[in-house]
């Protein structure tokens, strides 16, 4: 069997661990064993046919559409068990236009190939939605298989077989999903729980991250899972309601692992700043990524935290995507925050990355060393691989890297004819750590300079009355009436529609994006919460902002 399969269920018979669901209302404890036992009833039933939908056969595409952790780990498990791949379909939420959501949904099927879809809480009103559209699907209330008609050695899968097909961030008219295999996962896996030292008999990981995400679905269930490392997990929408509740489960169950995007932990430090009675001294990982990790927002965290026993070292920033599992790079543990400052004029102008002298400085965090197994090198514009210092597009190697996306138009490779991926990223290596500047597509040139959208988001992310963590930053290429390239800046405030206001918001979001870049924005727009184009899993999207202004 493969790997993978053999660490689930190494981890199976694991009675003293488990998931703890449902804070803070109704907490729920469930060992590993129990939960696996349950994916093997599952199992059995997903390999018998019903009158509407046919049984799961080894290499079969199943979508996933539940909320609560506690359904989502056993229905992953028996898909794994019978030999198939799982799909986190993305989730409606109250604003979703179910009509588009159904179209998107309907695309993301055709695409994988689905056998089926398996529908669990808050999700179930969906049937009929899925049911018109002549979708197979089956509840959670529909699999009563026996769990002892599926033996626990059961040989389905083989280390190229697909595990999950994971779907990228990005417009969901236009689907591409991740072709994650065995092999991918045992090998990231693996090389995250060294880099990480993860302890079973220490170790317990508290997470509000979305499952439909690679960070919430590999890092804080799938990880656990083959482990028998303590679970305790809620739902984003939990987080989202009242952020404290995070902090307050580390504090409650001694967690000594989290993560979370960038702007989870500038939303938490301004929480934390008017808690009272935590104690966050048992967390020892604290990690940063998925998004730019901005080092402001993290000493702000680090900062309020302090008082609550949270130390600076726990903080770990990292680099990571979908395309290798999870994770691609991890700063050392209990090393905290770590910057590189480099000379701006160098890295804009000759995409050199040299250290900081007089002049103006621009500020990276060190994102670790390559997790084991994982090369990473630098490449410039004609494909030269480049020495230390030169900034160029990130490719990396190895085995957790994925062999292919499927797409609409079908499946594409990722790998070059020697198992290079090219990252997209633009960025630099120092002292063996891993620096990420920006997306190469994003990145703005004026005046012959390279200008990083993530430098212009921060100053404005400063100005008074601005949403923390809603700004971006565009490219505005030349034409209609611009003579160069140039850049805007939409900005989210709960003071959009107060004309004086946003005149306020304008003149202080300009001054200090030229104070920071040196250069003027073309435009910038003041828009009320909510109004930023995102990504199901939280993301700003900046191609749709940029549609979104020009249409306006």
């Amino acid at each position: 069997m493969s790997r993978f399969l053999a660490m689930l269920l190494a981890s199976a018979s694991t009675t003293g661990r488990g998931m703890t669901t449902g804070e803070p209302a109704a907490p729920v404890r469930r060992s590993w064993a129990e939960v696996h036992e349950t994916a093997r009833g599952y199992a059995a039933a997903l390999r018998a046919a019903t009158d509407d939908v046919p049984a799961l056969e080894p290499g079969g595409s199943v979508g996933v559409l539940a909320g609560e952790p506690a359904s989502i780990a056993p229905l992953a498990q028996a898909v794994w068990l019978t030999g198939g791949s799982v799909t986190m379909l993305h989730q409606p939420t109250a604003r979703t236009d179910l009509a588009a959501w159904a179209e998107d949904t309907m695309s993301v099927l055709r695409m994988i190939d689905a056998s089926m879809v398996l529908l669990g809480a808050p999700f179930d009103a969906l049937a009929p939605v899925l049911r018109e559209r002549g979708v197979p699907f089956r509840t959670l209330d529909s699999l009563d298989g026996d769990p002892s008609a599926v033996t626990p050695d059961v040989d389905v899968s083989g280390e190229d077989d697909t595990a999950l097909l994971q779907l990228t961030s990005g417009s969901t008219a236009e689907p591409k999903a991740v072709r994650i295999t065995h092999g991918n996962l045992a090998a990231n896996i693996g090389a995250m729980i060294e880099a990480a030292r993860l302890d079973v008999e220490r170790d317990v990981m508290v997470s509000w991250l979305p499952l439909f995400h690679d960070m919430g679905m590999v890092g804080f269930l799938t990880i656990p899972m083959v482990t028998g490392l303590d679970l305790v997990t809620v739902t984003p929408v939990d987080f989202l309601t009242r952020p404290l509740l995070w902090a307050e489960l580390i504090s409650k169950y001694h967690g000594t692992v989290t993560a979370a995007p960038n702007f989870a932990y500038a939303v938490l430090a301004r929480q934390l700043a008017r808690a009272e009675d935590l104690d966050l001294s048992s967390l020892r990982i604290a990690l940063n990524g998925a998004e730019p990790v901005d080092p402001d927002a993290v000493r702000a965290f680090t900062d309020a935290g302090a008082r609550f026993g949270l130390r600076p070292e726990s903080v770990l920033c990292a680099y990571g995507m979908a395309e290798t599992a999870l994770g691609v790079a991890f700063a050392p543990v209990e090393t905290g925050l770590a910057v590189d400052e480099i000379d701006a004029d160098a890295l804009e102008a000759e995409h050199r990355a040299v250290p900081a002298g007089d002049g103006a400085v621009r500020r990276f965090p060190k994102l670790g060393p390559p997790l084991p197994g994982i090369e990473v090198r630098v490449v410039g514009e004609q494909g030269e691989v480049l020495d230390v210092g030169g900034v160029g597009l990130l490719q990396l190697r190895g085995p957790s890297v994925t062999p292919g996306y499927l797409t609409v138009e079908g499946p594409r490779a990722t790998q070059d004819a020697d198992g290079w991926f090219d990252t997209g990223d633009e960025g630099y290596v120092v002292d063996g750590q891993v620096v990420v500047c920006g997306r190469r597509k994003d990145v703005i040139i004026m005046g012959g300079r390279n200008i990083y959208p993530t430098d212009i988001e921060r100053a404005a992310a400063a100005a008074d009355g601005v949403r923390a963590g809603n700004v971006v930053a565009v490219r505005l290429a030349a034409g209609e009436g611009r003579h160069r390239e140039s850049f805007a800046v939409a900005v989210e405030s709960r003071k959009a529609g107060d004309a004086e206001a946003e005149q306020l918001i304008r003149k202080d979001v300009t001054s200090r994006v030229v104070s920071a870049v040196g250069v003027r924005p073309a435009e910038v727009a003041v828009l009320p919460p909510g109004s930023l184009p995102k990504t199901p899993s939280g993301k700003l999207r900046r191609a749709s902002t940029g549609e979104m202004l020009a249409a306006r």
